[in-house]
This record gives structure tokens, sequence and C-alpha cells, in this order.
């Protein structure tokens, strides 16, 4: 059995002051960047293949099921506001289609074929790295998908949180947050959740950087699409250029970009 499956070191939690729940959540919820902090060593080797792949004109493309997949669409739709990348550049695919965001869609994950007809819908070339998300390991939905693109010279990585599992044994860059037990048995949005989320972060923010996208410390690509974002934006203009507010201000309208705007300013 899969350590995700493995019974909780809790019992009797109906039992449990809300209280002792809580702290006993966390608890186990602090065993998680170890996890991760493990797997470093296969993250980096991730890392550089999917840095490689995208200043190559690839793209992106993660596949997952239930949690997993959710999981892969929300950090893919974080990167073009907040490097100003193509909506295309990283792209979250999940079993079941997009209704399967918000309501589970019954046996999704066990069709075998179904992954590899999505990321051909989605256009999927040699060009591109696809990384398959399952908590568990053994998703029929990932496994299939990957299998199909190492046949057809597509480069593939993983985040699983189980050790040796058939997801990882197909991938051909798998990154294992092994995650143990999870406080409810076999909850696996609960750390194994965590934990994808945090190896997705460092993905893709680790991947942004070396891009180009990153300059010093600042999003200077972000998308300036709401109050809070313009402000920061002309914040990020008064440190890097020594000017007033309302001087970053104007030339942030003017160039409508932070980069374009410091570019603008010393040229």
């Amino acid at each position: 059995m899969s350590t995700t499956e493995t019974a909780s070191h809790y019992d009797h939690l109906e039992k449990m002051s809300v209280h002792e729940l809580l702290v006993n959540i966390n608890k186990e919820d602090k065993t998680v960047p170890l996890a991760v902090e493990k797997a470093i060593p296969q993250i980096e080797k991730l890392v550089e293949v999917i840095v490689e792949k995208l200043s190559n004109g690839g793209h992106l493309f993660y596949i997952g099921a239930g949690t997993s997949g959710r999981l892969g669409i929300v950090d893919a739709s974080e990167c073009p506001p907040t490097y100003g990348v193509p909506f295309d550049l990283v792209q979250g695919i999940i079993a079941g289609g997009d209704g399967a965001i918000r309501k589970a869609v019954e046996f999704a994950e066990d069709d075998f074929e179904q992954a590899w007809k999505d990321l051909q819908q989605a256009g999927i070339t040699e060009k591109d790295v696809v990384v398959g998300i399952a908590a568990s390991g053994r998703t029929p939905y990932v496994i299939g998908g990957l299998q199909a693109c190492n046949e057809n010279g597509i480069a593939t990585g993983c985040v699983v949180c189980n050790a040796n599992s058939k997801v990882a044994q197909t991938a051909q860059f798998p990154v294992e947050a092994v995650t143990g037990p999870e406080f409810v048995t076999g909850s696996t949005r609960m750390k194994a959740g965590t934990a994808q989320k945090l190896v997705l972060n460092m993905l893709t923010t680790s991947t942004m950087i070396k891009l180009g996208r990153v300059k010093g410390n600042k999003m200077v690509d972000m998308q300036l699409t709401n109050l809070k974002l313009v402000d920061r934006g002309a914040r990020m203009l008064m440190d890097e250029l020594q000017i007033s507010h309302e001087e970053a201000a104007a030339l942030l309208e003017q160039h409508g970009n932070v980069r374009a705007a410091i570019e603008a300013y010393r040229s």
C-alpha cells in the first residue's frame, strides 16, 4: 500500500476538540516542507528541462486528476498575470475537462487514453514538456498521458507523493515528495496537496526567473490588472529609478508595463 493511503497517526478524530484537531493538523503540515526539501535534487533536474524547452519555443503542460489537476490549473493560470507570459505558455489539463475544476467527474481519472487526446487537442509538440501530477502516483489518466508523450519524443516529468510509484517510473524526470500518512486517512488534498503546491511554485517561479521574467526580485512583467498591482508597479519604479510617485505613475500609464517604463526612462 502507498504511504499516502496508510492509516493516519491519529485516531478517534471525532472525539478531539477543535483545538486538538487544529494543533494536530498543523503538526502534520510542518512535515511537508521537509519532504519537499529532500526532493530538491529531482526538482532541479526538472526545472532545467523546463527552462530548456521553454527557451526554445516550447510549452509546459500539467496533467492531473482531482486535487492534483486543480493545482496544476491554478499554477498555470497564475503565470500570465504574474510574469506577463502568453496564456498558453503554461497550461493545466484536468481529467474530465474544465467542468472537473469545480465538480468531481466520476471515473475520469481512470481513463488511460484520454490525457493524450487532451494534450493533442491542446496542440502538444516535441518542443514541449509534460508534467504529470498525482499524489498516489498511480492515476491511469496521468500514466497513460506520460507514456504516450514518451513514445512521441516529448519530455516528461511528474510530481508525486509516494516512492517508487508507476507515475514516477514512467516519467523521465520524476519528483517524489513523500509526505506519508494523511491526518484523515487517504485525504491527499491535505499534506500531499500542500507538497504538490509547493513543488509547482518552485517549478514555475524558478523557470520564470531563469527566463528573465524577474529583475532583481521584482515582477517587472506582471500584468497591471487592478489598482493594487498598478500601485505595486509604481512603487517598483520609485525604488528602481529613485523617482517620485507622480513620475512613476505617469511612466506606468504611458508605457503600461514596469519593464518598458524602466527601459524608456533609461534610454
